[in-house]
């Protein structure tokens, strides 16, 4: 008879147990996914606010650059682009932004937003802001700025394309790359 009491209560304690443990750890879960929420949320807010920034700036410095415009942006504490983030403080919508502006220029396409004069410098420039930021593409971007370091452009609708998907392009693919004379005609239309 005792033996039936101690086994009956042992299993009345292990079921509610059981029920506490699996609605504590359910309870526990719910709050994690309610934490990871809220920071998805916190880092796409980051990113769409980067994203505006990036897009009011493109207004304002698009275009050819020369030396002087060089040296001016980094007498003013800006970087090659001239806007003020510096290479720590880069995230894949910079880099995004700059290397296809830039490919611009060389590329045939429908449709194109925004446009940064391809320049060994900005191209250095990016290059060391990959050295200093850990960003999700690094490798694509690596990719495509070594090539045009060493003015290896043969590829360059193909890397288009890349910053292209990445962006969930929808309309603007390159359709193929650009003759030296339709690239300085581009260029000086964008003056």
């Amino acid at each position: 008879m005792k033996k039936t009491i101690i086994i009956t209560l042992c299993s009345i304690l292990f079921v509610a147990g059981s029920f506490w443990g699996i609605f504590y750890w359910i309870d526990n879960l719910g709050a994690e996914n309610t934490q990871d929420k809220e920071e998805t949320k916190t880092s796409s807010n980051k990113e769409t606010e980067a994203a505006s920034e990036i897009t009011a700036e493109r207004e304002d410095i698009q275009g050819t650059i020369t030396k002087e415009d060089l040296k001016e942006f980094e007498e003013q504490g800006e970087n090659p682009f001239g806007t003020k983030t510096q290479m720590n403080e880069m995230q894949d919508e910079h880099f995004q932004e700059f290397i296809h502006g830039m490919s611009h220029q060389k590329v045939r396409a429908e449709k194109k937003w925004g446009f940064y004069e391809l320049h060994p410098q900005r191209v250095e420039w990016l290059l060391a802001a990959l050295d200093e930021v850990d960003v999700h593409f690094e490798e694509t971007y690596r990719e495509i700025l070594e090539k045009w370091q060493q003015q290896n452009f043969s590829e360059v609708d193909d890397d288009h394309n890349a910053i292209w998907r990445i962006q969930n392009g929808t309309i603007g693919k390159a359709t193929g790359i650009l003759s030296a004379e339709e690239e300085q005609e581009y260029i000086e239309s964008q003056q």
